[in-house]
C-alpha cells in the first residue's frame, strides 16, 4: 500500500473516531461502546501497515504476534450489529418503517463501524498472508487460501473470547494466568459451532473482495480504463 493510501486510511479512521467521540460518546449514548470497539478494530490495521516481509526476524515476528493478538477486534465489530435489536424501526400505527432520523443515524454508525473495521481488517489479514508467503516462499493461491483460512479460524476463536468470555486483548498482558485458565476451559461443541459461523462470515467477505477485485481489475485492463 502506498504512503498516500496509508495516510488516507489513518486519517479516515481518526476522523471517524473523533466524530464518534463528539457525537456519541460525549452524549452518553448507549452506543458509546463504538468508540472503544472501533479503536480496537483499527489497531490491527495500523499494525499491518508497519509489517514488511523483508524486516528482521525480531521485528517481523514481534509485529506479527501483536497483529494476531489484536486482529480479532476488527471482525468482532460485526457482532455489534446485534445491538440493532434495541431499535424499533416499525411504526405501530401502520406497520411501515419509521422515518426517524435519529434511529437511522444510530444504524449508520453501527454499520459504518462494522463494515469499516471488517473490510479493512480483511485487507490486513490478506496482506499478512502475503508477507508469510514471501518469507517462506509459499507461492500460489492454494498456500494463500490455507493461510487465510488458518488466520480466520484463529480470529474467530478470538471473537468468541471477546464476545462471550468478555476478555480484551489487553488482559493477556495484565492478567495472563486468569486469561489462560479461561482459554483452556472454553472448548465445547457449542463454542466450535460459533467459531465455524464466524469463520464462514469472514471467508465470504474475503472471497467477495478477492473476486470483486479480480473482476474489476480485468475489466479495467481489457477496456484500458485506467492508465
Amino acid at each position: 500500500m502506498s504512503k498516500k493510501l496509508q495516510w488516507t486510511v489513518r486519517v479516515t479512521f481518526w476522523l471517524y473516531l473523533l466524530y464518534i467521540y463528539i457525537t456519541v460518546y460525549r452524549q452518553g449514548s448507549f452506543y458509546s461502546f463504538l468508540l472503544l470497539n472501533t479503536f480496537l478494530g483499527y489497531l490491527p490495521i495500523e499494525i499491518a501497515l508497519h509489517l514488511k516481509a523483508t524486516q528482521s526476524k525480531l521485528i517481523y515476528w514481534g509485529l506479527f504476534v501483536l497483529w494476531l493478538l489484536f486482529y480479532p477486534n476488527a471482525p468482532y465489530v460485526i457482532t455489534d450489529l446485534f445491538h440493532l435489536a434495541r431499535m424499533d424501526p416499525y411504526n405501530p400505527a401502520n406497520g411501515l418503517m419509521s422515518f426517524d432520523l435519529h434511529m437511522w443515524l444510530n444504524f449508520t454508525n453501527l454499520v459504518a463501524s462494522a463494515f469499516g473495521c471488517a473490510l479493512m481488517g480483511i485487507w490486513s489479514l490478506e496482506y499478512v498472508a502475503q508477507t508469510l508467503q514471501k518469507r517462506f516462499r509459499l507461492l500460489g493461491w492454494p498456500y494463500r487460501t490455507l493461510l487465510v483460512v488458518f488466520l480466520t479460524l484463529a480470529s474467530s476463536i478470538g471473537i468468541y473470547v471477546g464476545r462471550f468470555l468478555r476478555l480484551h486483548t489487553a488482559y493477556l498482558f495484565f492478567e495472563p494466568d486468569a486469561v489462560i485458565k479461561q482459554l483452556l476451559e472454553m472448548w465445547n461443541p457449542r463454542m466450535l459451532i460459533f467459531v465455524t459461523f464466524m469463520t464462514i462470515i469472514q471467508l465470504i467477505i474475503w472471497a467477495a473482495l478477492v473476486i470483486g477485485r479480480e473482476l474489476i481489475g480485468n475489466y479495467d485492463k481489457s477496456e484500458k480504463l485506467l492508465k
